[in-house]
């Protein structure tokens, strides 16, 4: 099967203790779409920032290349690495 490429957008905010965390990433059709929905995402209440990425690889054998992280938005954690 052909490489794919997916397109996120994940919003980060504090949880009970103060820490920053990742919320629920959402899958996006395009680039653009990420871009425009992490900033959305950053300005909700109760979310300090977000981020837009994709990711591409091959699903069918599980084999997938590091994130390329396209934009952050607002306050969000300094490592993504263990994304």
């Amino acid at each position: 099967m052909a490489e794919i490429t997916y397109y996120v957008a994940m919003p980060f905010l504090r949880d009970e203790s103060g820490v920053l965390i990742a919320g629920n990433a959402e899958e996006c059709q395009s680039s653009t779409t990420a871009l425009r929905r992490a900033e959305m995402m950053s300005r909700l209440a109760g979310n300090t920032g977000a981020i837009a990425f994709s990711r591409s690889g091959d699903p069918m054998m599980g084999e997938f290349k590091d994130a390329h992280l396209l934009r952050s938005f607002g306050q969000v954690l300094e490592d993504l690495g263990e994304l």
